[in-house]
């Protein structure tokens, strides 16, 4: 029925290109399990934050504009494209820098920011955010439910309470804590089409490599 089409299109979050860089509400701080990301995609692709003794734990995925509800993406910004030297800068936190650059195309465009200091913002976001030492150590494989993890970020960072944060999982395995952040990069309530919260009683953690 038609109306149950349309009724459709209203739930489905609004998933926007091509809008104009600065337009949004609020930030997605996305931290990836770089354990989890190299067992499913690194390793075949031989990116040198898989390698042994790299000691990636979560890393900087990215840093995401949102509206309250959806998100812009490929924005039209008269900002000019980042250097080389500047998303080769972005690695030690990134993984690399062919990330930083699909980064920036996505999301950074749309924060209305120049490179310098969209990579500088996302540097600063990352760098407040502690995370849980056990996690940045872990030694062993473990299967735990996800809300463990949301649970250890809560404990590490004073201010972030569940409603801010939400913990997603790739086939079986833990795979981002997505924290969400207010322009002024404080902690803040997530929107209601970003809580992605993984339900699984025994998801996969890896070991640190």
């Amino acid at each position: 029925m038609r109306w149950l089409a349309a009724l459709a299109l209203l739930a489905t979050p609004a998933l926007a290109e091509g809008e104009p860089a600065g337009a949004f509400d609020y930030y997605i701080l996305s931290l990836s399990w770089s354990p989890g990301y190299c067992a499913l995609e690194g390793d075949a692709r031989g990116d040198k934050q898989c390698d042994p003794g790299q000691a990636f734990s979560f890393t900087l995925h990215g840093l995401w504009p949102q509206f309250e509800s959806g998100w812009p993406s490929y924005c039209r910004t008269a900002e000019r494209d980042p250097s080389r030297r500047e998303t080769r800068a972005m690695a030690d936190i990134m993984g690399s820098a062919g990330l930083a650059w699909y980064q920036w195309k996505k999301h950074g465009r749309c924060s209305g920011l120049a490179p310098d200091a969209y990579f500088d913002t996302a540097r600063r976001a990352y760098g407040q955010v502690r995370i849980p030492e056990l996690l940045a150590r872990l030694d062993r494989d473990l299967r735990l439910p996800a809300e463990v993890v949301e649970e250890a970020f809560i404990e590490a960072n004073p201010g972030l309470a569940p409603p801010m944060i939400t913990i997603t999982c790739k086939a079986g395995r833990i795979q981002e804590a997505r924290i969400c952040l207010t322009r002024d990069l404080g902690f803040r309530p997530c929107g209601a089409d970003a809580a992605r919260d993984c339900r699984m009683p025994d998801a996969l953690l890896e070991a640190v490599r």
